[in-house]
């Protein structure tokens, strides 16, 4: 490895390689299942940085070293501990630039009996690792990721049969088996779910004392990192400025240890609210943690169990907090493996839209977006509701083809990882796939901008308007949404209301909805 990691210096290899055991950059856990069994003496741990994982979207800046230095670290700790080690870094030499090559490079000079990989949460990785394996012969040990509360065949079992897959239903099966937020047969408080008292916004005032958020200061690995993203990927989006993402174990610890303690307690109240300039809120800012496997999932939601028991943090709180982790991340997943890989090229809408190259840059005149897209170049990172009701809804009024929209979700947010981002997007954020995941389209007007933020108090343009110079471009894209794709919406009850206030505007209101939605979409092509 390139001496600029400053890693301590690796144990030999074996002579004869039983295992190349190989770890990607979003399997860093010591206990996982591709190192169970490893014996030092006879396997060697494999690892590489390779371009083609940075470029195959365009990876902002962010999310390229948080990934190099949590892979990094990893790699330091596996060192220490005398696990033989074959780890390719970005500027080494040989680097061949993909996974693919470089893993075939490492085939033909350790000649391993066999590989070992826990499964990847990417389809694409997948497919080439088992290519490689296929070529050279070698058979390929698959082994199931223990960094979630079922396996993708139990969730297979749980959706054969049904007409509808929802997530409600999964959520609470998972609770039922591992007694979550139980009381016996029973839910904790009666219900299932809190989501009415989890919806809060801010109000005139604004959020109060809010906490910091647990930042880490970049050591040597992670300065040295920097350094060579903004040297290799000069061109790639946002800054490193502000890097402080947790990158080890226990740092990660650290960031679960403060959210339970500062957060949690007003999480659910605020979960939706968005307010201009506050990017942390009193979010965990953990998924990232949890994709890389720094933390197991149900140590995160144990802990947050504890302070609800402790009396801590209110339930609402602790069951919307919980329900993100046992209930959503654990239902995309199983929608990802079941249906790729034409899931991706789904596009129920039939949008066609490019994404607007402000998405790159936030430079739009619209409040709320130009809030959003900054804190995430700049950061990696913005909630949930930012992303769904913001950046994503007004991608899904304009239109935008669905795989466009996520190949940037999958390249702006340090959390980013092919099984959540492309099921979240795609289906949720995008209604792609039809109605396969979610019951509904997300859509909405500026109004709920307004309602869950300031953002329209300083923006130029009036939510309440649909034409006009002053027409929030959410609100007319909305009604010209629901005019547009009409037909379809009514076989959807859940979409009854909206199509009500649809029904109330004449042929004329509508002509000019759709006049200006179209001034508005030539104006971003």
């Amino acid at each position: 490895m390139a001496k600029s990691t400053l890693l301590p210096p690796a144990p030999a290899l074996p002579a004869r390689v039983r295992h190349l055991v190989i770890v990607l950059g979003d399997q860093l856990d010591a206990q996982s299942s591709a190192l169970q069994g490893f014996d030092a003496t006879q396997d060697v741990v494999w690892m590489a940085e390779v371009a083609e994982e940075s470029t195959h979207v365009w990876s902002a800046k962010q999310r390229i070293a948080v990934f190099l230095s949590a892979m990094r670290h990893f790699a330091e700790d596996l060192r220490a501990r005398g696990l033989p080690l074959s780890y390719t870094a970005l500027d080494d030499a040989d680097n061949l630039g993909s996974l693919a090559l470089q893993l075939s490079q490492a085939m033909a000079q350790l000649q391993p009996a066999a590989l070992v990989l826990t499964a990847p949460g990417d389809w694409r990785v997948l497919h080439s690792l088992r290519a490689v394996a296929a070529q050279h012969g070698v058979p390929l040990d698959l082994r199931d990721d223990l960094h979630f509360f079922s396996t993708v065949r139990e969730f297979a079992a749980h959706a054969k049969g049904r007409k509808q897959l929802r997530l409600e239903y999964w959520y609470r099966e998972l609770r039922h088996k591992h007694a979550i937020l139980m009381d016996g047969k029973d839910p904790v408080g009666g219900q299932w779910n809190f989501d009415a008292d989890n919806r809060e916004s801010f109000g005139k005032a604004g959020p109060q004392q809010v906490p910091a958020p647990t930042r880490f200061a970049p050591d040597a690995i992670t300065q040295a990192v920097i350094a060579r993203v903004n040297t290799q990927f000069a061109s790639h989006p946002g800054t490193l400025d502000s890097f402080g993402w947790p990158v080890t174990r226990a740092q990660a610890l650290l960031a679960l240890e403060a959210f339970i303690a500062q957060r949690l307690p007003l999480f659910g109240k605020y979960e939706d609210a968005m307010w201009s300039g506050e990017v942390w809120l009193y979010h965990s800012h953990l998924s990232c943690a949890l994709n890389l496997k720094l933390l197991n999932p149900r140590e995160v939601v144990q802990a947050a169990e504890q302070a609800y028991r402790a009396g801590h943090a209110p339930l609402a709180a602790v069951e919307g907090f919980i329900r993100q982790i046992l209930g959503w991340r654990e239902y995309v997943r199983g929608i990802y493996w079941m249906h790729l890989p034409d899931y991706l090229d789904r596009n129920a809408l039939d949008a066609q839209a490019e994404l607007p190259a402000w998405y790159w840059t936030g430079n739009t005149d619209m409040a709320c977006l130009k809030d959003a897209i900054g804190q995430t170049l700049t950061h990696g990172y913005a909630h949930h509701i930012q992303r769904l009701m913001v950046t994503g809804l007004y991608a899904l009024l304009l239109g935008v083809k669905p795989q466009a929209v996520h190949a940037w979700y999958l390249s702006v947010y340090v959390d980013a990882v092919d099984w959540v981002a492309l099921p979240t997007t795609l289906g949720m954020g995008q209604f792609g796939d039809g109605g396969l995941m979610a019951s509904k389209p997300y859509v909405a007007s500026g109004k709920y901008i307004q309602r869950m933020s300031n953002h329209c108090k300083g923006c130029r343009y009036d939510p309440a308007l649909s034409t006009g110079a002053n027409a929030c471009p959410f609100t007319t894209l909305y009604w010209d949404f629901l005019i547009h794709h009409e037909a379809l919406l009514k076989k959807n009850p859940r979409m009854a209301m909206q199509l009500k206030n649809l029904a109330r505007l004449d042929s004329s209101a509508r002509e000019a909805i759709q006049s200006q939605a179209g001034a508005h979409r030539q104006a971003q092509a």
